[in-house]
């Protein structure tokens, strides 16, 4: 099994699980230092769709999808919509 390191997901496309709708592109990922715990993924290069979205925000203005939606990574990000909202 290959293991993902968490730069490696920067500048990765976020899509759709259920409609293949782009959501933007990874900026930067929070997580809590002591237990390396994900928190969230911060969108950069956010599309309409995700605008539309009832996104939690950071203290930035940024858009965040929790990393608990996140289904596959590969050549993109792969989240489940349905867990996001």
């Amino acid at each position: 099994m290959i293991k993902n390191r968490g730069r490696d997901l920067l500048g990765k496309v976020i899509v759709s699980e259920e409609t293949g709708r782009k959501f933007g592109v990874v900026g930067d990922i929070n997580f809590v230092s002591e237990s390396g715990e994900l928190l969230n993924i911060v969108l950069v290069e956010t599309t309409k769709h995700s605008n539309d979205l009832n996104l939690e925000k950071d203290d930035n203005n940024r858009l965040l999808i929790p990393f608990s939606s996140v289904k596959s990574v590969g050549d993109f990000v792969i989240v489940s919509e349905k867990e996001i909202v």
